[in-house]
Protein backbone atom coordinates (compact mmCIF):
# COMPACT_ATOMS: atom_id res chain seq x y z
CA UNK A 1 0.00 0.00 0.00
CA UNK A 2 2.56 1.97 0.14
CA UNK A 3 3.52 1.73 -3.20
CA UNK A 4 0.39 2.21 -4.48
CA UNK A 5 -1.82 4.06 -2.29
CA UNK A 6 -4.09 5.53 -4.86
CA UNK A 7 -5.03 1.79 -5.37
CA UNK A 8 -6.12 2.08 -1.60
CA UNK A 9 -8.35 5.01 -1.81
CA UNK A 10 -10.39 3.97 -4.82
CA UNK A 11 -10.74 0.70 -3.26
CA UNK A 12 -12.32 1.72 -0.46
CA UNK A 13 -14.23 4.76 -2.08
CA UNK A 14 -15.69 2.00 -4.02
CA UNK A 15 -17.05 -0.42 -1.35
CA UNK A 16 -18.55 2.48 0.63
CA UNK A 17 -20.76 3.13 -2.06
CA UNK A 18 -21.34 -0.69 -2.72
CA UNK A 19 -22.51 -0.46 1.10
CA UNK A 20 -24.68 1.90 0.58
CA UNK A 21 -25.67 -0.21 -2.82
CA UNK A 22 -26.31 -2.88 -1.02
CA UNK A 23 -27.49 -1.79 2.24
CA UNK A 24 -29.56 1.53 2.46
CA UNK A 25 -33.46 1.19 2.48
CA UNK A 26 -33.32 -2.43 2.09
CA UNK A 27 -33.37 -5.45 4.26
CA UNK A 28 -29.94 -7.24 4.94
CA UNK A 29 -29.77 -10.37 3.27
CA UNK A 30 -27.49 -12.06 0.77
CA UNK A 31 -26.26 -8.71 0.60
CA UNK A 32 -24.52 -9.11 4.13
CA UNK A 33 -22.28 -11.99 3.24
CA UNK A 34 -21.83 -10.57 -0.34
CA UNK A 35 -20.47 -7.07 1.07
CA UNK A 36 -18.48 -9.28 3.80
CA UNK A 37 -16.97 -11.78 1.58
CA UNK A 38 -15.88 -8.49 -0.81
CA UNK A 39 -14.53 -6.49 1.89
CA UNK A 40 -12.52 -9.62 2.92
CA UNK A 41 -11.36 -10.29 -1.02
CA UNK A 42 -10.71 -6.52 -1.44
CA UNK A 43 -8.55 -6.63 1.82
CA UNK A 44 -7.16 -9.85 0.52
CA UNK A 45 -5.95 -8.33 -2.81
CA UNK A 46 -5.10 -5.08 -1.77
CA UNK A 47 -1.74 -7.04 0.68
CA UNK A 48 -1.72 -9.53 -1.85
CA UNK A 49 -0.59 -7.13 -4.61
CA UNK A 50 1.46 -5.07 -2.53
CA UNK A 51 3.61 -8.05 -1.74
CA UNK A 52 2.00 -9.05 2.29
CA UNK A 53 1.06 -12.58 2.37
CA UNK A 54 -0.88 -13.96 4.93
CA UNK A 55 0.25 -16.22 7.99
CA UNK A 56 -0.95 -19.73 7.19
CA UNK A 57 -2.39 -20.07 11.02
CA UNK A 58 -4.40 -17.24 9.67
CA UNK A 59 -5.73 -18.87 6.76
CA UNK A 60 -7.67 -21.40 9.10
CA UNK A 61 -10.41 -18.09 10.51
CA UNK A 62 -11.42 -18.73 6.57
CA UNK A 63 -13.44 -20.98 6.20
CA UNK A 64 -15.17 -20.34 9.51
CA UNK A 65 -15.73 -16.90 8.42
CA UNK A 66 -17.31 -18.62 5.15
CA UNK A 67 -19.53 -20.62 7.09
CA UNK A 68 -20.80 -18.01 9.15
CA UNK A 69 -21.14 -15.45 6.03
CA UNK A 70 -23.14 -18.09 4.20
CA UNK A 71 -25.46 -18.71 7.57
CA UNK A 72 -26.98 -15.04 7.76
CA UNK A 73 -29.06 -15.39 4.37
CA UNK A 74 -29.61 -19.85 5.50
CA UNK A 75 -31.40 -19.12 8.74
CA UNK A 76 -33.60 -16.95 9.69
CA UNK A 77 -33.92 -17.97 13.69
CA UNK A 78 -33.30 -15.05 15.69
CA UNK A 79 -30.07 -16.06 17.91
CA UNK A 80 -28.66 -18.01 15.05
CA UNK A 81 -29.07 -15.44 12.62
CA UNK A 82 -27.72 -13.23 15.12
CA UNK A 83 -24.94 -15.47 16.05
CA UNK A 84 -23.96 -16.03 12.38
CA UNK A 85 -23.59 -11.94 12.05
CA UNK A 86 -21.88 -11.85 15.23
CA UNK A 87 -18.93 -14.21 14.53
CA UNK A 88 -18.98 -13.09 10.67
CA UNK A 89 -17.76 -9.53 12.07
CA UNK A 90 -15.37 -11.14 15.10
CA UNK A 91 -13.66 -13.53 12.62
CA UNK A 92 -13.39 -10.76 9.72
CA UNK A 93 -11.20 -8.72 12.72
CA UNK A 94 -9.70 -11.03 13.95
CA UNK A 95 -8.05 -12.07 10.70
CA UNK A 96 -7.14 -8.52 10.05
CA UNK A 97 -5.29 -8.64 13.32
CA UNK A 98 -3.67 -11.45 12.74
CA UNK A 99 -3.36 -11.02 9.34
CA UNK A 100 0.49 -11.41 9.09
CA UNK A 101 2.07 -12.19 12.71
CA UNK A 102 -0.53 -15.47 12.89
CA UNK A 103 -0.48 -15.60 16.84
CA UNK A 104 -4.17 -15.85 17.21
CA UNK A 105 -4.12 -19.72 18.56
CA UNK A 106 -1.90 -18.54 21.55
CA UNK A 107 -3.94 -15.32 22.11
CA UNK A 108 -5.05 -15.34 26.29
CA UNK A 109 -8.04 -13.37 27.07
CA UNK A 110 -6.53 -10.29 27.63
CA UNK A 111 -4.51 -10.50 23.97
CA UNK A 112 -8.18 -10.40 22.84
CA UNK A 113 -9.09 -7.50 24.51
CA UNK A 114 -5.61 -5.58 22.99
CA UNK A 115 -6.09 -6.49 19.60
CA UNK A 116 -9.37 -5.27 19.25
CA UNK A 117 -8.31 -2.12 21.19
CA UNK A 118 -5.72 -1.55 18.74
CA UNK A 119 -7.62 -2.39 15.87
CA UNK A 120 -10.13 0.52 16.97
CA UNK A 121 -7.60 3.13 17.42
CA UNK A 122 -6.65 2.04 13.92
CA UNK A 123 -9.91 2.44 12.56
CA UNK A 124 -10.27 5.81 14.04
CA UNK A 125 -6.92 6.98 13.20
CA UNK A 126 -4.76 5.05 11.02
CA UNK A 127 -6.21 6.54 7.56
CA UNK A 128 -5.28 9.76 8.49
CA UNK A 129 -1.46 9.54 9.70
CA UNK A 130 -1.49 6.94 6.56
CA UNK A 131 -2.28 9.92 4.61
CA UNK A 132 -0.29 12.32 6.19
CA UNK A 133 3.02 10.39 6.06
CA UNK A 134 1.92 10.31 2.20
CA UNK A 135 1.79 13.54 1.66
CA UNK A 136 5.22 14.64 3.93
CA UNK A 137 6.68 11.72 1.48
CA UNK A 138 5.81 13.65 -1.09
CA UNK A 139 6.73 17.10 0.00
CA UNK A 140 10.43 16.14 0.69
CA UNK A 141 10.78 14.48 -2.53
CA UNK A 142 9.22 16.60 -4.86
CA UNK A 143 11.87 17.80 -6.34
CA UNK A 144 13.63 14.56 -7.44
CA UNK A 145 10.11 13.25 -8.91
CA UNK A 146 8.18 14.29 -11.99
CA UNK A 147 5.43 16.92 -11.31
CA UNK A 148 2.60 15.32 -9.05
CA UNK A 149 -0.99 14.92 -11.43
CA UNK A 150 -3.74 17.41 -10.87
CA UNK A 151 -6.16 14.98 -11.03
CA UNK A 152 -6.13 13.97 -7.20
CA UNK A 153 -6.15 17.76 -5.94
CA UNK A 154 -9.09 18.56 -8.61
CA UNK A 155 -10.95 15.07 -7.17
CA UNK A 156 -10.35 15.84 -3.33
CA UNK A 157 -11.71 19.54 -4.03
CA UNK A 158 -15.03 18.23 -5.66
CA UNK A 159 -15.31 15.85 -3.04
CA UNK A 160 -14.88 18.64 -0.36
CA UNK A 161 -16.90 21.37 -2.67
CA UNK A 162 -19.91 18.90 -2.81
CA UNK A 163 -21.17 18.40 0.73
CA UNK A 164 -20.24 22.30 1.49
CA UNK A 165 -22.38 23.66 -1.97
CA UNK A 166 -25.15 21.46 -1.03
CA UNK A 167 -25.81 22.26 2.45
CA UNK A 168 -26.16 26.31 1.51
CA UNK A 169 -27.85 25.24 -1.92
CA UNK A 170 -30.19 23.67 0.66
CA UNK A 171 -30.58 26.57 3.00
CA UNK A 172 -30.68 29.27 0.32
CA UNK A 173 -33.72 27.11 -1.28
CA UNK A 174 -35.90 27.19 1.40
CA UNK A 175 -34.65 30.95 2.17
CA UNK A 176 -36.07 32.08 -1.49
CA UNK A 177 -38.81 30.12 -3.22
CA UNK A 178 -37.63 31.22 -7.27
CA UNK A 179 -34.13 30.20 -6.11
CA UNK A 180 -35.80 26.88 -5.62
CA UNK A 181 -37.33 26.82 -8.38
CA UNK A 182 -34.39 28.26 -10.37
CA UNK A 183 -32.13 25.39 -8.94
CA UNK A 184 -34.89 22.72 -9.33
CA UNK A 185 -34.52 23.29 -13.28
CA UNK A 186 -31.01 22.83 -13.19
CA UNK A 187 -30.89 19.70 -11.64
CA UNK A 188 -34.02 18.06 -12.43
CA UNK A 189 -32.55 14.85 -12.24
CA UNK A 190 -32.03 15.64 -8.59
CA UNK A 191 -34.76 16.61 -6.23
CA UNK A 192 -33.71 19.64 -3.97
CA UNK A 193 -36.15 17.63 -1.05
CA UNK A 194 -33.37 14.68 -1.18
CA UNK A 195 -30.97 17.09 -0.40
CA UNK A 196 -30.19 15.88 3.19
CA UNK A 197 -30.89 12.12 2.10
CA UNK A 198 -28.11 12.44 -0.49
CA UNK A 199 -25.17 14.10 2.13
CA UNK A 200 -26.13 11.95 4.42
CA UNK A 201 -25.42 8.61 1.90
CA UNK A 202 -22.26 10.73 0.87
CA UNK A 203 -21.43 10.87 4.14
CA UNK A 204 -21.32 7.83 5.72
CA UNK A 205 -19.85 6.20 2.35
CA UNK A 206 -16.53 8.32 2.92
CA UNK A 207 -16.52 8.04 6.99
CA UNK A 208 -17.05 3.97 5.67
CA UNK A 209 -14.25 3.84 3.18
CA UNK A 210 -11.87 5.47 6.11
CA UNK A 211 -12.48 3.12 8.28
CA UNK A 212 -11.94 0.68 6.06
CA UNK A 213 -8.73 2.34 5.13
CA UNK A 214 -7.78 1.94 8.60
CA UNK A 215 -8.42 -1.78 9.09
CA UNK A 216 -6.91 -3.02 5.80
CA UNK A 217 -3.66 -0.79 7.05
CA UNK A 218 -3.42 -2.11 10.27
CA UNK A 219 -3.62 -5.80 8.99
CA UNK A 220 -0.01 -4.13 6.64
CA UNK A 221 1.58 -2.44 8.89
CA UNK A 222 0.40 -3.49 12.62
CA UNK A 223 -0.85 -6.91 12.08
CA UNK A 224 3.24 -8.56 11.81
CA UNK A 225 3.82 -6.91 15.64
CA UNK A 226 1.91 -9.52 18.47
CA UNK A 227 3.34 -8.66 21.14
CA UNK A 228 1.18 -11.54 23.71
CA UNK A 229 0.32 -10.51 26.80
CA UNK A 230 1.90 -12.37 29.75
CA UNK A 231 5.06 -14.41 28.19
CA UNK A 232 7.27 -13.44 29.52
CA UNK A 233 5.30 -12.56 33.23
CA UNK A 234 2.01 -13.01 34.61
CA UNK A 235 -0.26 -9.83 33.20
CA UNK A 236 -1.05 -9.79 36.55
CA UNK A 237 1.49 -11.27 39.34
CA UNK A 238 0.21 -14.02 41.73
CA UNK A 239 -0.95 -11.72 44.85
CA UNK A 240 -3.40 -13.93 46.34
CA UNK A 241 -2.07 -15.84 49.89
CA UNK A 242 -2.63 -20.06 48.89
CA UNK A 243 -4.70 -20.33 52.26
CA UNK A 244 -7.14 -17.64 51.63
CA UNK A 245 -7.86 -19.30 48.00
CA UNK A 246 -8.03 -22.98 49.65
CA UNK A 247 -10.18 -21.66 52.16
CA UNK A 248 -12.62 -20.12 49.67
CA UNK A 249 -12.25 -23.04 47.15
CA UNK A 250 -12.70 -25.21 49.93
CA UNK A 251 -16.06 -23.97 51.24
CA UNK A 252 -17.41 -23.77 47.47
CA UNK A 253 -16.29 -27.26 47.08
CA UNK A 254 -18.63 -28.35 50.30
CA UNK A 255 -21.42 -26.24 49.36
CA UNK A 256 -21.48 -28.09 46.34
CA UNK A 257 -20.91 -31.33 48.14
CA UNK A 258 -24.17 -30.59 50.05
CA UNK A 259 -26.09 -29.61 47.05
CA UNK A 260 -25.05 -32.84 44.99
CA UNK A 261 -25.97 -35.21 47.88
CA UNK A 262 -29.31 -33.74 48.01
CA UNK A 263 -29.95 -34.08 43.90
CA UNK A 264 -28.60 -37.77 44.13
CA UNK A 265 -31.63 -38.52 47.07
CA UNK A 266 -33.88 -36.53 45.82
CA UNK A 267 -33.55 -35.99 41.59
CA UNK A 268 -31.48 -38.78 41.20
CA UNK A 269 -33.16 -41.15 43.56
CA UNK A 270 -36.21 -40.75 41.12
CA UNK A 271 -40.31 -39.67 40.98
CA UNK A 272 -40.87 -41.50 44.55
CA UNK A 273 -38.60 -39.06 46.32
CA UNK A 274 -39.85 -35.92 44.92
CA UNK A 275 -43.44 -36.78 45.27
CA UNK A 276 -42.49 -37.62 48.87
CA UNK A 277 -41.56 -34.41 49.50
CA UNK A 278 -44.41 -32.44 48.32
CA UNK A 279 -43.43 -31.92 44.81
CA UNK A 280 -44.58 -33.60 41.64
CA UNK A 281 -41.69 -34.40 39.23
CA UNK A 282 -42.38 -31.69 36.67
CA UNK A 283 -43.02 -29.01 38.81
CA UNK A 284 -39.19 -29.95 40.81
CA UNK A 285 -37.54 -30.05 36.99
CA UNK A 286 -39.01 -26.74 36.43
CA UNK A 287 -37.24 -25.22 38.72
CA UNK A 288 -33.87 -24.83 38.38
CA UNK A 289 -32.13 -25.88 35.52
CA UNK A 290 -31.28 -22.24 34.57
CA UNK A 291 -29.40 -21.76 37.95
CA UNK A 292 -27.66 -24.44 37.78
CA UNK A 293 -26.01 -24.01 34.33
CA UNK A 294 -24.96 -20.32 35.70
CA UNK A 295 -23.65 -22.08 38.47
CA UNK A 296 -21.46 -24.03 36.55
CA UNK A 297 -20.87 -20.34 34.21
CA UNK A 298 -19.55 -18.51 37.72
CA UNK A 299 -17.57 -21.48 39.49
CA UNK A 300 -15.39 -22.11 36.09
CA UNK A 301 -14.83 -18.31 36.48
CA UNK A 302 -13.95 -18.55 40.00
CA UNK A 303 -11.27 -21.20 39.68
CA UNK A 304 -9.74 -19.82 36.96
CA UNK A 305 -9.88 -16.53 38.45
CA UNK A 306 -7.88 -18.02 41.60
CA UNK A 307 -5.61 -19.96 39.44
CA UNK A 308 -4.37 -16.84 37.55
CA UNK A 309 -3.45 -14.72 41.26
CA UNK A 310 -2.90 -17.27 43.69
CA UNK A 311 0.88 -17.71 44.92
CA UNK A 312 1.73 -21.58 45.12
CA UNK A 313 5.31 -21.52 46.43
CA UNK A 314 5.43 -25.28 47.09
CA UNK A 315 4.85 -28.83 45.07
CA UNK A 316 2.36 -29.77 48.01
CA UNK A 317 0.09 -26.29 47.73
CA UNK A 318 0.90 -26.78 44.16
CA UNK A 319 -1.06 -30.18 44.77
CA UNK A 320 -3.38 -29.51 47.28
CA UNK A 321 -5.10 -26.02 44.94
CA UNK A 322 -5.05 -28.49 41.80
CA UNK A 323 -6.69 -31.12 43.84
CA UNK A 324 -9.44 -28.29 44.98
CA UNK A 325 -9.79 -27.10 42.00
CA UNK A 326 -10.55 -30.38 40.11
CA UNK A 327 -13.02 -31.26 42.75
CA UNK A 328 -14.80 -28.29 42.04
CA UNK A 329 -15.00 -28.97 38.49
CA UNK A 330 -15.91 -32.73 39.32
CA UNK A 331 -18.92 -31.26 41.37
CA UNK A 332 -19.70 -28.74 38.59
CA UNK A 333 -19.89 -32.07 36.25
CA UNK A 334 -22.56 -33.23 37.81
CA UNK A 335 -24.58 -30.55 38.43
CA UNK A 336 -24.43 -30.06 34.64
CA UNK A 337 -25.92 -33.61 34.41
CA UNK A 338 -28.42 -32.70 36.66
CA UNK A 339 -29.19 -29.48 35.15
CA UNK A 340 -29.95 -31.88 31.71
CA UNK A 341 -32.04 -34.27 33.38
CA UNK A 342 -34.04 -31.47 34.78
CA UNK A 343 -34.16 -29.82 31.11
CA UNK A 344 -35.52 -32.88 29.39
CA UNK A 345 -37.87 -33.69 31.97
CA UNK A 346 -39.14 -30.40 31.59
CA UNK A 347 -39.25 -30.49 27.58
CA UNK A 348 -41.11 -33.64 27.73
CA UNK A 349 -43.68 -32.43 30.57
CA UNK A 350 -44.19 -29.08 28.33
CA UNK A 351 -42.67 -29.17 25.22
CA UNK A 352 -39.55 -27.70 23.38
CA UNK A 353 -39.10 -24.26 23.22
CA UNK A 354 -36.05 -21.66 21.90
CA UNK A 355 -34.78 -21.33 25.64
CA UNK A 356 -34.92 -24.82 26.50
CA UNK A 357 -33.54 -25.98 23.04
CA UNK A 358 -30.67 -22.96 23.28
CA UNK A 359 -30.04 -24.19 26.74
CA UNK A 360 -29.70 -28.01 26.24
CA UNK A 361 -27.13 -27.35 23.70
CA UNK A 362 -25.53 -24.79 25.69
CA UNK A 363 -25.10 -27.31 28.44
CA UNK A 364 -23.59 -29.58 26.23
CA UNK A 365 -20.04 -26.92 25.38
CA UNK A 366 -20.22 -25.50 28.35
CA UNK A 367 -19.25 -29.70 29.55
CA UNK A 368 -16.83 -29.99 27.03
CA UNK A 369 -15.48 -26.63 27.56
CA UNK A 370 -15.15 -27.88 31.27
CA UNK A 371 -13.86 -30.98 30.51
CA UNK A 372 -10.79 -28.98 28.56
CA UNK A 373 -10.42 -26.69 31.83
CA UNK A 374 -9.57 -29.91 33.68
CA UNK A 375 -6.91 -31.21 30.77
CA UNK A 376 -5.03 -27.45 30.73
CA UNK A 377 -4.79 -27.52 34.38
CA UNK A 378 -3.36 -30.98 34.80
CA UNK A 379 -0.59 -30.24 31.67
CA UNK A 380 -0.17 -26.82 33.35
CA UNK A 381 -0.87 -24.82 30.27
CA UNK A 382 -3.63 -22.17 31.77
CA UNK A 383 -2.97 -19.76 28.82
CA UNK A 384 -5.16 -22.11 26.71
CA UNK A 385 -8.50 -21.24 28.11
CA UNK A 386 -9.09 -18.30 25.83
CA UNK A 387 -8.70 -20.68 22.55
CA UNK A 388 -10.81 -23.25 24.17
CA UNK A 389 -13.59 -20.94 24.87
CA UNK A 390 -13.20 -19.19 21.66
CA UNK A 391 -13.38 -22.98 20.10
CA UNK A 392 -16.53 -23.81 21.96
CA UNK A 393 -18.01 -20.54 21.86
CA UNK A 394 -17.47 -21.34 17.43
CA UNK A 395 -19.00 -25.27 18.18
CA UNK A 396 -22.15 -23.38 19.89
CA UNK A 397 -22.94 -20.96 17.25
CA UNK A 398 -22.30 -23.50 14.69
CA UNK A 399 -24.56 -26.44 16.25
CA UNK A 400 -27.90 -24.43 16.65
CA UNK A 401 -26.93 -23.18 12.96
CA UNK A 402 -26.62 -26.53 11.99
CA UNK A 403 -29.53 -28.12 14.01
CA UNK A 404 -32.36 -25.43 12.53
CA UNK A 405 -33.24 -24.51 16.07
CA UNK A 406 -37.25 -24.40 14.74
CA UNK A 407 -37.67 -26.95 12.74
CA UNK A 408 -36.10 -29.05 15.67
CA UNK A 409 -38.45 -27.46 17.95
CA UNK A 410 -41.59 -27.91 15.38
CA UNK A 411 -40.36 -32.11 15.09
CA UNK A 412 -39.87 -32.50 18.27
CA UNK A 413 -43.67 -31.24 19.82
CA UNK A 414 -45.29 -32.94 16.84
CA UNK A 415 -43.38 -36.38 18.00
CA UNK A 416 -44.95 -35.38 21.88
CA UNK A 417 -48.46 -34.86 20.19
CA UNK A 418 -48.21 -38.16 17.89
CA UNK A 419 -47.39 -39.68 21.56
CA UNK A 420 -51.02 -38.13 23.15
CA UNK A 421 -49.17 -34.85 24.48
CA UNK A 422 -50.81 -31.36 23.42
CA UNK A 423 -49.58 -29.10 20.42
CA UNK A 424 -49.57 -25.21 20.76
CA UNK A 425 -50.65 -24.10 17.69
CA UNK A 426 -49.89 -20.22 18.54
CA UNK A 427 -46.58 -20.94 19.93
CA UNK A 428 -45.48 -23.11 16.87
CA UNK A 429 -47.15 -20.15 14.44
CA UNK A 430 -44.31 -17.29 16.31
CA UNK A 431 -41.00 -19.61 15.05
CA UNK A 432 -39.10 -18.41 11.72
CA UNK A 433 -39.55 -19.70 7.98
CA UNK A 434 -37.03 -22.05 8.65
CA UNK A 435 -39.87 -24.49 10.55
CA UNK A 436 -41.98 -23.96 7.36
CA UNK A 437 -40.67 -27.13 4.94
CA UNK A 438 -40.91 -29.33 7.69
CA UNK A 439 -44.18 -27.92 8.88
CA UNK A 440 -45.52 -28.54 5.17
CA UNK A 441 -43.37 -31.83 5.09
CA UNK A 442 -45.29 -33.44 8.13
CA UNK A 443 -48.94 -31.96 6.45
CA UNK A 444 -48.38 -33.87 3.25
CA UNK A 445 -46.50 -36.87 4.41
CA UNK A 446 -48.82 -40.25 3.73
CA UNK A 447 -50.54 -41.56 6.52
CA UNK A 448 -51.23 -38.84 8.54
CA UNK A 449 -54.37 -39.25 10.23
CA UNK A 450 -57.02 -36.83 10.00
CA UNK A 451 -56.82 -34.70 12.94
CA UNK A 452 -53.57 -33.87 12.99
CA UNK A 453 -53.39 -32.74 9.25
CA UNK A 454 -56.19 -30.50 10.04
CA UNK A 455 -54.18 -29.18 13.14
CA UNK A 456 -51.43 -28.81 11.07
CA UNK A 457 -53.32 -26.92 8.64
CA UNK A 458 -54.17 -24.83 11.07
CA UNK A 459 -50.49 -24.06 12.12
CA UNK A 460 -49.18 -23.49 8.19
CA UNK A 461 -52.38 -21.37 7.31
CA UNK A 462 -51.46 -19.07 10.93
CA UNK A 463 -47.73 -19.11 9.55
CA UNK A 464 -49.08 -17.58 5.93
CA UNK A 465 -50.82 -15.53 7.01
CA UNK A 466 -48.25 -14.28 9.31
CA UNK A 467 -45.63 -13.57 6.62
CA UNK A 468 -48.36 -12.35 4.43
CA UNK A 469 -49.24 -9.63 7.42
CA UNK A 470 -45.20 -8.79 7.39
CA UNK A 471 -44.75 -7.24 4.51
CA UNK A 472 -40.90 -7.48 3.78
CA UNK A 473 -38.36 -6.37 0.83
CA UNK A 474 -38.53 -7.78 -2.32
CA UNK A 475 -35.34 -6.48 -3.79
CA UNK A 476 -32.31 -9.42 -4.19
CA UNK A 477 -30.25 -8.00 -1.77
CA UNK A 478 -32.98 -9.16 1.12
CA UNK A 479 -32.97 -12.80 -0.40
CA UNK A 480 -32.92 -15.00 2.01
CA UNK A 481 -32.77 -18.63 1.67
CA UNK A 482 -35.04 -19.70 4.37
CA UNK A 483 -37.76 -17.38 2.80
CA UNK A 484 -37.47 -19.07 -0.24
CA UNK A 485 -38.14 -22.25 0.67
CA UNK A 486 -40.84 -21.27 3.22
CA UNK A 487 -42.36 -19.66 -0.32
CA UNK A 488 -41.70 -22.68 -2.36
CA UNK A 489 -43.44 -25.35 0.54
CA UNK A 490 -46.53 -22.63 0.94
CA UNK A 491 -47.58 -22.78 -2.71
CA UNK A 492 -47.02 -26.26 -2.78
CA UNK A 493 -50.16 -26.72 -0.26
CA UNK A 494 -52.06 -23.65 -1.47
CA UNK A 495 -54.91 -25.38 -2.63
CA UNK A 496 -55.72 -27.43 0.69
CA UNK A 497 -54.70 -24.16 2.74
CA UNK A 498 -57.81 -21.71 0.91
CA UNK A 499 -60.49 -24.30 3.21
CA UNK A 500 -58.84 -22.71 6.54
CA UNK A 501 -60.67 -19.27 7.51
CA UNK A 502 -58.33 -16.25 9.30
CA UNK A 503 -60.68 -14.13 11.73
CA UNK A 504 -58.02 -11.21 12.38
CA UNK A 505 -60.76 -9.11 13.35
CA UNK A 506 -59.80 -8.81 16.74
CA UNK A 507 -57.15 -10.42 19.47
CA UNK A 508 -56.25 -13.09 19.33
CA UNK A 509 -56.25 -13.83 15.55
CA UNK A 510 -58.29 -16.93 15.18
CA UNK A 511 -57.94 -19.90 11.88
CA UNK A 512 -60.99 -22.07 11.58
CA UNK A 513 -60.22 -25.23 10.20
CA UNK A 514 -62.40 -27.27 7.86
CA UNK A 515 -63.12 -29.55 10.62
CA UNK A 516 -64.84 -26.82 12.55
CA UNK A 517 -61.62 -26.54 14.78
CA UNK A 518 -60.60 -23.13 16.46
CA UNK A 519 -57.24 -22.40 17.43
CA UNK A 520 -54.99 -19.34 18.01
CA UNK A 521 -52.41 -17.80 16.08
CA UNK A 522 -50.37 -16.72 18.87
CA UNK A 523 -49.43 -17.91 22.48
CA UNK A 524 -47.94 -16.85 25.74
CA UNK A 525 -45.05 -19.41 26.45
CA UNK A 526 -43.06 -19.19 28.90
CA UNK A 527 -39.73 -20.72 28.79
Amino acid sequence: MQKKPVRLWITVLFLGWFFDFLFFKHTPGLSFAIYAFSTLTAGFLLLWFDGIRPAKTTLLLVPFILFFGIMTFVRTEPLSALLAHAFTLFLMAGFSVTYRGGQWLRYSLADYFSSGFKLFTSLVSRSLTFAIAQRNSQSENGSAQKPASRFWPIFRGLVLAVPVVAFFAALLASADLIFAQRLSELTALFRLENLPEYIFRFTYILIFAYALAGVYLHAAQRSMDEQLLGIEKPLIPAFFGFTEASIVLGSVVALFIAFVLIQFQYFFGGQVNINLSGYTYADYARKGFGELVTVAFFALLLFLGLTSITRRETPVQKKIFSGLGLGLLGLVAVMLISAYQRLVLYETAYGFTRLRTYTHVFMVWVAVLLAVVVLLDLLQRQRGFALAALLASLGFAISLNLLNVDAFIFQRNLARFEQGQALDVGYLASLSTDAIPAMVNAYEMPGVKVDTRDRLGALIACMQFNLRSNSSDQSWQAFHISRDLADNSLQRVAIPLAAYRIDSSAWPIIVSTPLAEKYECSSDVID
